[in-house]
């Protein structure tokens, strides 16, 4: 019997139910705040970054003056080269360029070349001073990215949309034509146009033909008189001749 109750005892401690319940607890939050403790306050304040102060306080310092910073001598002397430009060509284009290779550069300069156009790389910088002081300020709005001018000394816009069209890497914005601003669509319109010695053939043309009309209409009441007074004379000459008695041997 207490062998019996002795194997009972461990059956029962080895035998577990199927269904335990535990009890679970919260975990022990351990981020709250906390002070800093005094030397490291005192180590942290030590270490701190201070700006150094001026020598001279900026109420002392003299004020800049209207004109603002000096510029150097290059740009002054590429600013003077972008204006003799300018002023020297009839025909002055604005474009957005893209990069491109080095070979591509130069046959685009030499096609352009034979037709006496000349591709000039210009930085914004030095071109838009210039530009706001020339005759050609209106076209400041196209001086945003990087650009190229395309000038020449006789406007040559048909070749050199012709090139153009071979380069898309070279967008046309705008241009000058002997004075007058054009767009996109006015150099296009332009390039279309005869040549000026056409044009003034056609003009003088339309100009003589005028007076020509008037000469004639003005010729046309005399030239008519006179045809009159001469069918006039020829009939009164025959009436004469046809009274007149025969003169006969007798």
């Amino acid at each position: 019997m207490a062998a019996l109750g002795g194997g009972g005892t461990r059956w029962r401690r080895a035998w577990l139910p199927a269904l335990q319940l535990l009890r679970r607890g919260s975990k022990a939050v351990t981020r709250h705040w906390k002070a800093m403790h005094l030397q490291r306050q005192k180590l942290m304040a030590v270490t701190e970054y201070l700006p150094p102060r001026p020598a001279v306080p900026p109420r002392c310092l003299p004020r800049p003056s209207a004109h603002g910073v000096q510029e150097d001598g290059q740009a002054r002397v590429l600013r003077r080269q972008v204006q003799d430009t300018l002023s020297a060509s009839r025909m002055v284009a604005v474009c957005h360029y893209n990069p491109m290779a080095d070979e591509d550069v130069a046959t685009f300069r030499h096609y352009l070349r034979k037709h006496g156009i000349h591709v000039k790389f210009v930085l914004n910088e030095i071109a838009r001073p210039v530009v706001a002081q020339s005759k050609f300020r209106n076209l400041l709005p196209l001086f945003v990215s990087r650009n190229i001018l395309l000038v020449s000394a006789e406007p040559r816009a048909r070749e050199m949309l012709r090139v153009l069209r071979g380069v898309p890497q070279v967008i046309l914005l705008g241009a000058v034509i002997d004075g007058t601003i054009l767009s996109r669509r006015g150099v296009e319109n332009f390039a279309q146009l005869p040549s000026l010695e056409v044009s003034q053939g056609q003009t003088v043309a339309a100009l003589s033909l005028l007076p020509s009309q008037t000469s004639s209409l003005l010729q046309q009441g005399p030239a008519r008189l006179t045809a009159l007074l001469d069918e006039h004379i020829r009939r009164l000459r025959d009436a004469g001749a046809a009274t007149e008695p025969p003169t006969g041997n007798h």
